[in-house]
């Protein structure tokens, strides 16, 4: 049994140092460090502004008056413009790039989107995923095709989105990153 305080590592985690006293922030995993039953917390949250519900619902062509148009939106079942589902999804899934598959190569698939409840204006929203499935790369040498399931919440706990993804990510030997100088 140790008494001693914990012994603190060489360097911060989630950094890689590149001179004497000077790191620089690691951005995603590499096949290797992607563990099938891991659960990521991704933070920071977003809240959802009305500047993302009109300019994302009006860049993504989605000009429906249930999300863009208050005075419509206040006749209807929610009696105020619901947030897009796509603008939702985009940010919720943008949550989960940096760490998931801030290094991968690719995406290669959305499965089972659902979304389970409504998103208004003034929601923070949060997301979680879970690492389900890795294999290497059968037509890619030096890469993998890793699978996760993120649930995106609302800060009440309440599930508003979930779906299924599935992205390329190279080997720590085939890493771009590491021959960039990230």
């Amino acid at each position: 049994m140790s008494g001693g305080p914990p012994v603190p590592p060489e360097h911060p985690v989630g950094f890689r140092q590149v001179g004497e006293n000077r790191f620089r922030e690691v951005v995603g995993f590499c096949y290797e460090d992607l563990q099938v039953g891991v659960v990521i917390e991704h933070r920071p949250g977003r809240t959802i502004t009305e500047m993302d519900n009109v300019l994302m619902s009006v860049l993504s062509m989605n000009d429906s008056p249930l999300h863009i148009d208050a005075a419509f939106s206040e006749q209807g079942e929610w009696g105020r413009p619901l947030v897009s589902s796509l603008v939702t999804l985009s940010i919720v899934g943008g949550m989960t790039a940096r760490s998931t598959s801030g290094k991968a190569i690719a995406n290669l698939g959305w499965d089972r989107i659902r979304l389970t409840a409504p998103v208004f204006v003034g929601d923070t929203l949060y997301a979680e995923s879970e690492i389900t499935d890795k294999r290497l790369s059968e037509s890619r040498p030096g890469h993998g095709i890793a699978r996760c399931r993120t649930i995106g919440r609302k800060s009440t706990g309440e599930v508003v989105l979930t779906f299924e993804r599935s992205f390329l990510v190279p080997t720590r030997e085939a890493d771009p990153h590491r021959t960039a100088g990230y």
